[in-house]
């Protein structure tokens, strides 16, 4: 220390040594705790798999409906939207089972009976198209093999290849109850969709109709809407001109060829244009054929010409005309596709035809306008791209009204919440006008209609709870009937799902237990689909709501925000970045993006930031554990605990708060962010380095220390194991040797008197101060680790009352009740600055740099360690450049024909400029005012 200034306090000795990662050799061996060793790195594949098969042997995963139904415990039931039989682990999936995984572990280690149920959908077309593709191979179609020796087939290869995803579904963690696994076509389901397809049909809520449907030609079925793929493609629009002369009108269309059967021209019955033509003819050009003119409020007279042609067969609005106006409704084309009117154009394709219909028309002098490209929205079929065809079609249907309704009612009145609520909207604007529902399929792979007819035409339906087939026709006793051809299409049986799978329609003791369901977590774009069809049917079966919220969320995207799909080239397995770098990080990665109904970009960085924090999470805790931190002891009385000490716990007690509040909202992005910056910033950056010293010290400071570290890490692992099971289940259990961390007791922060303000407010400025002379340090360029001398400036203090504060500080680890002041913490300002020595002084040495910040002064002698000189000229040519170009910026701005005729961005721009330039002049000064003065 220089000459003449008043030490006050050595705190340092100039060759003491930073504290090491193991306790003090000295410290007696009775007092220390043998370290549990864990390997150096954490390696997620020689860990995950067989951590998972233990759990499944161990049956952490189950669910006692008995418990639930006694009151021992509550219940919590998961619906799992079921992956189809064909699926593979997409991204879509890993992201929302992660979710879904996350809210389950979490109940189980509350305590409940948390089921999540795992299953598969049979994936009609799908599968059917996958078997097919196979038989093509073999020069063979499912007709070759007649109906039952195809099924036959898909079965075999169900039990071949199929369910690959389950297998998948365990790599990414997933905690399900895999001894109630289910499939959509188990003996339980099936009984499930014929009990509610007769029950429906009894009540009249299932009919048989000619209606327009989503028809491919090539799949020969018909398609829901959610099978039917919307893609914007260029297209043409072709006006053609209908009769002669003032009784000609002039219509438009994108598919030319379906003017072959038009039935009547429509107009509103207020456009003053058409009001001469309606209830007259005109000519149907090539046909030769008079249609009506028919007025229909369904026109819109400022859309085109304000007259449409009208093709009930193929078009729904169409079709609806039709029914009002007693119009014919011809067909034009067959299951393929192909032309079926008579003439020249019988037996083309429809894409041939179109063109050659086109070309007839000009010749015939009745094109108008063509207008190409005109970009449209054209329907494709989901499983093999073909464009669909609407057709008008004898199928089976669900009135949907009352059912519909009572959906609505529903959400409305509470009993199922949509989460995030602003999404609500959607889903009342699908149920308040959703159309009857197509339930027939024209396919072989499915729920087989469960209707019979005999050969005089009266139909068949066997009594609610019939599991026999029919042997003779219901009305006329003959024996030869037979089923319907048709299957059911696979959102009838998914629609059951939430409680077929419980047992349904038995009385068990799961579906007593779970049912309602709690959550549904599903994405917004299939809110009006799925989750509107077991909304109808559990309300109708049950009585009740399936699940009680609907937590929505995002779709997957890359990182430029593109929709993940196999023509962008973006599709990513989410196998390879497990393969790459483990579940946890992928899970990490999906969770923290997941903000309600928004939807997620993701990239590899991401997945890799996230292995990042997996290793720093092990890194920290191997420190810990080979430090001798326990949970065996328990946390010692509030007194006996350091300020550290105190204030960790007390972050650790607001951040449960906050992930529990979290969770309870779908907040996941929130509730890793919070674990993330608190596990990071807090216990791995501050308090670790904190409780080094006492670590050092030895004796009771050291197992306060251990016992606090135990504890802190116990509960912070617990915190995170619903979205990183795998690493935490390994560390959790080398920390307290328990048996596994799944149904260790969640986390909560009910013990008030942990939350400590003060604590908080004292580990702040000492925050703020080190964290300004560690960029101080850098600013000057001094190296890592590099030492210099110290002093701590206070004002004049008792002398007495002041070396009392630093023993006590030293010897007891900063235990609670000392003075306030950060010369209380000079010992940790030494360590987590290298400052060495540190001393305690009431004056800067004459020559030495300062830093100031959080109230205190802390003075470094740099003379040894930099060039002042060199330093100083640098900073001034530094500062003679940022002024000068603040001088030509604001010299700019002052000028009034600048600010007025420039534009606004370049002025803006300008204005940022200046504003860098004054920060970075400011910024220079201080580090000068900074520099030692000799």
């Amino acid at each position: 220390m220089p000459a003449g200034l008043r030490r006050l306090k050595s705190v340092t000795a100039a060759a003491a040594e930073p504290p090491a990662a193991e306790p003090a050799a000295a410290e007696p061996a009775s007092a220390r705790v043998a370290p549990l060793v864990l390997p150096p790195q954490y390696a997620p594949a020689a860990v995950e798999a067989a951590l998972y098969e233990r759990w499944v042997e161990r049956g952490v995963f189950g669910a006692d409906a008995d418990a639930v139904r006694r009151g021992d415990r509550p219940g919590y039931c998961v619906v799992i939207p079921p992956p189809n039989v064909t699926g593979f682990l997409h991204m879509g999936h890993a992201f929302q089972h992660t979710l879904m995984d996350a809210l389950t572990r979490r109940r189980r280690m509350q305590g409940y009976e948390s089921l999540w149920l795992p299953g598969m959908d049979h994936a009609g077309i799908a599968t059917q198209n996958v078997v097919e593709r196979e038989l093509a191979k073999e020069g063979m179609s499912r007709h070759d093999l007649g109906r039952e020796a195809f099924a036959a087939r898909v079965w075999r290869w169900k039990a071949e290849y199929g369910g690959k995803i389950l297998g998948q579904m365990r790599r990414l963690g997933e905690g399900v109850d895999w001894s109630r696994e289910r499939f959509t076509m188990d003996a339980g389901l099936s009984r499930a969709v014929r009990t509610m397809f007769t029950r429906m049909y009894a009540d009249d809520l299932i009919y048989r109709a000619e209606r327009i449907i989503n028809w491919c030609p090539r799949c020969h079925t018909a398609l829901s809407d959610i099978e039917v793929e919307h893609v914007e493609e260029d297209g043409e629009l072709i006006s053609i001109r209908y009769g002669e002369g003032a009784r000609s009108v002039v219509v438009a269309t994108t598919r030319v060829e379906t003017m072959l059967g038009d039935t009547a021209v429509a107009v509103h019955p207020d456009d003053e244009r058409y009001r001469h033509l309606v209830d007259t003819t005109v000519t149907l050009p090539l046909i030769e054929r008079q249609i009506p003119v028919v007025a229909d409020a369904h026109v819109d007279p400022s859309f085109g010409t304000g007259a449409v042609k009208v093709t009930p067969a193929h078009d729904p609005n169409d079709f609806a005309i039709a029914q009002r106006h007693g119009l014919p409704m011809p067909s034009v084309m067959d299951e393929h596709a192909r032309i079926t009117v008579p003439g020249p154009y019988a037996g083309m394709d429809r894409f041939e035809a179109r063109p050659a219909v086109r070309a007839a028309l000009a010749a015939d002098g009745r094109i108008v306008a063509e207008q190409r490209p005109y970009r449209h929205a054209v329907g494709h079929c989901s499983r093999c791209q073909t464009v669909v065809e609407p057709r008008l079609s004898l199928q089976w249907f669900v009135a949907v009204a009352p059912l519909a309704q009572a959906a609505g009612d529903a959400v409305r009145d509470g009993r199922t919440a949509i989460h995030p609520p602003e999404l609500a909207g959607r889903f009342f604007a699908w149920v308040d006008d959703m159309h009857d529902w197509c339930i027939s399929r024209q396919l072989w792979w499915g729920h087989r209609i469960p209707v019979w007819y005999c050969p005089d035409g009266h139909v068949t339906v066997p009594a609610t709870g019939t599991v026999e087939d029919p042997t003779a026709c219901a009305t006329c006793g003959r024996a030869d009937i037979t089923q319907d051809d048709d299957v059911l299409d696979t959102w009838f049986s998914s629609g059951l799902w939430p409680f077929s799978t419980l047992g349904w329609p038995e009385s068990t003791a799961d579906l007593a237990a779970f049912y309602p369901t709690d959550v549904l977590v599903t994405g917004y774009d299939i809110i009006f689909f799925w989750v509107a069809r077991m909304m109808m049917f559990g309300l109708y079966a049950m009585s009740d709501v399936p699940f009680r919220t609907v937590a929505l969320t995002g779709l997957i995207r890359d990182g430029a925000g593109k929709k993940m799909s196999k023509s962008h080239g973006n599709v990513v397995d989410p196998l390879e970045w497990i393969d790459r770098y483990g579940a946890d990080a992928l899970r990490f990665t999906l969770a923290r993006g997941a903000n309600p109904g928004t939807d997620v970009p993701v990239t590899e960085d991401w997945v890799q930031g996230s292995r990042n924090f997996a290793n720093k999470l092990w890194n920290a805790s191997r420190f810990a554990l080979m430090n001798g931190a326990s949970t065996a002891t328990g946390l010692p009385p509030r007194e006996q605990l350091s300020t550290p000490d105190r204030w960790i716990l007390s972050r650790l007690a607001a951040v449960t708060a906050e992930v529990d509040g979290r969770y309870e909202d779908f907040q996941f992005a929130k509730v890793c962010d919070a674990l993330f910056h608190f596990a990071w910033d807090e216990v791995f950056d501050w308090y670790l380095e904190l409780a080094k010293i006492p670590l050092a010290a030895g004796g009771e400071p050291a197992e306060r220390t251990r016992a606090v570290l135990g504890h802190v890490f116990d509960q912070l692992l617990r915190l995170l194991h619903p979205v990183v099971p795998f690493v935490t289940e390994t560390l959790w259990t080398a920390l307290t040797g328990a048996e596994t961390i799944v149904t260790a007791a969640w986390p909560t922060a009910a013990d008030s008197a942990l939350f400590d303000p003060a604590a908080e407010a004292d580990v702040a400025r000492l925050q703020i101060l080190v964290t300004e002379v560690r960029r101080f340090r850098a600013e000057q360029g001094l190296r890592p680790r590099q030492r210099v001398p110290a002093v701590l400036v206070v004002d004049e203090p008792t002398e007495a009352g002041l070396t009392a504060g630093l023993t006590a500080g030293l010897s007891a680890g900063l235990s609670a009740g000392l003075p306030t002041g950060l010369t209380t913490y000079a010992e940790n300002i030494a360590a987590l600055v290298d400052a060495r020595p540190l001393d305690v002084a009431t004056e800067v040495p004459a020559g030495w740099a300062v830093v100031s910040a959080a109230g205190a002064r802390l003075a470094l002698d740099l003379s040894d360690a930099i060039d002042v000189g060199a330093e100083r000229a640098r900073l001034l040519k530094a500062q003679q450049a940022a002024g000068q170009e603040l001088g030509q910026v604001s010299n700019k701005l002052g000028r009034a024909d600048f600010v007025t005729k420039a534009p606004a961005a370049v002025v803006t721009k300008m204005r940022l400029r200046q504003g860098t330039a004054q920060a970075e002049l400011d910024r220079l000064q201080g580090l000068l005012d900074a520099l030692p003065t000799r």
